[in-house]
């Protein structure tokens, strides 16, 4: 057995940018090899691939559209060509916000959100040997939708974002059969990345009421960080939410709602 074939092997959707950029460094320090998609930046997502690569792993960018058939299929041949076993599958891609997207194609933020995340669970599953990991990386507006007020901007990310969570949930006993593990990771508005810049534009002072809410906002680093270490901890039984950044419970008190359930 080669010394790559030893090492475990994530792959990363969304991960030329942001957080999954950010996580798939996390990762590969964890003594992960790495795979990441994109769906159009492929310069961006060899820069990322260079900096895993220096971390001392293996790395690999797929391009694509997980929304379409072809190109989700192309991506797990490309992958199984790279590695035969996938250890790690991080569901950090989703949309919704894009105005070009969305004005096209009204059902785009259900299809990217819960669709596309399900197809690809159950494309990566003959790759996947027990002990493996499945995390969806989510927010806290898509875990409580429904339970607290929404930004009329996100309320549709949030609603197919919670559409998501909810349908690879109901998948959770068929992957504990598996032997594979559920994972989900919640964060706050976090510094730095596209989703907080994209609302601002509809939604001023959106980070500021935020920081005055919940405190000091959690950068991509943090947010990577927690997506990582919960990913490679097996303590964590499937079905755990890690939450980064405000307390959920926090939000539902300041909605009149009850106690968030899933959360840890």
């Amino acid at each position: 057995m080669d010394q790559a074939s030893r090492r475990p092997v994530a792959l990363i959707t969304g991960g030329s940018r942001g957080i999954g950029a950010a996580t798939a460094l996390a990762l590969a320090a964890r003594g992960y090899d790495v795979a990441l998609t994109y769906r159009n930046k492929a310069a961006r997502a060899e820069a990322v691939v260079a900096q895993v690569r220096a971390l001392g792993a293996d790395a690999l960018a797929i391009g694509g559209d997980m929304t379409r058939a072809d190109d989700l299929q192309r991506l797990i041949a490309e992958f199984s060509a790279w590695r035969p076993q996938l250890s790690t599958l991080v569901l950090n891609a989703s949309g919704g916000l894009e105005r070009g997207a969305v004005a096209a194609d009204p059902d785009y933020p259900m299809r990217i959100n819960r669709d596309a995340q399900v197809a690809l669970v159950e494309a990566s599953l003959p790759l996947m040997p027990p002990g493996g990991v499945i995390t969806l990386v989510t927010s806290h507006w898509a875990v409580l939708y429904g339970r607290v007020p929404q930004l009329p901007a996100y309320e549709e990310v949030a609603r197919s974002k919670r559409a998501g969570e909810d349908a690879l949930r109901q998948r959770r006993d068929d992957l504990a059969a598996r032997g594979l593990r559920l994972l989900f990771v919640t964060g706050d508005v976090i510094e730095g990345t596209v989703t907080p810049r994209l609302l601002e534009r509809v939604t001023p002072g959106l980070a500021a009421a935020r920081r005055a809410e919940a405190g000091e906002l959690p950068t991509v680093t943090e947010m990577a960080s927690a997506i990582a270490a919960a990913t490679a901890d097996p303590s964590l039984p499937s079905g755990h939410m890690v939450v980064v950044g405000g307390s959920l419970e926090a939000m539902l008190a300041a909605a009149g709602g009850a106690d968030a359930d899933g959360a840890g």
